[in-house]
């Protein structure tokens, strides 16, 4: 049998105003937004599928993990600082939640991240090292 590899994925999320929920994605955050999903990038970027809840409380963020103050729902690993810093300054300029700031963790890569919520309270985080470069 011949090796298959996973092309793309979409993280399915159930949102209480589909769309409300699909101008946030295509205004906010720059994404194709279609009837079958909300991807930036290609599907090998960021890649949803956003489905409406049956009722509000359907509607359930991840809770913060030990120790954290927010809960993930995506992680998005982006290739070096400059491209981090566009995309930081492209959604908040587009009004987007910011719920941590960038930062940097100096013992890991250096690491440098930052995380909005959309209008349903889904955390996504964008981050990465910056390919060998010193700042």
């Amino acid at each position: 049998m011949a090796n298959m590899l996973i092309s793309s994925s979409l993280k399915v999320l159930l949102v209480t105003d589909l769309e409300k929920s699909k101008r946030y994605y295509r205004d906010v955050l720059g994404c194709e937004v279609t009837d079958w999903w909300v991807i930036r990038d290609g599907f090998t970027g960021l890649g949803l599928k956003l489905l409406q809840a049956n009722t509000p409380d359907d509607v359930k963020p991840n809770k913060p993990a030990e120790g954290a103050d927010i809960g993930f729902e995506l992680y998005c690993y982006v290739d070096d600082w400059e491209s981090l810093d566009k995309l930081y300054d492209e959604f908040k300029g587009n009004g987007a939640n910011i719920v941590i700031e960038p930062w940097i963790d100096p013992d890991n890569g250096p690491w440098k991240e930052f995380a909005l919520q959309d209008i349903d309270g889904y955390c996504i985080a964008f981050g990465g090292t910056n390919k060998g470069k010193q700042e």
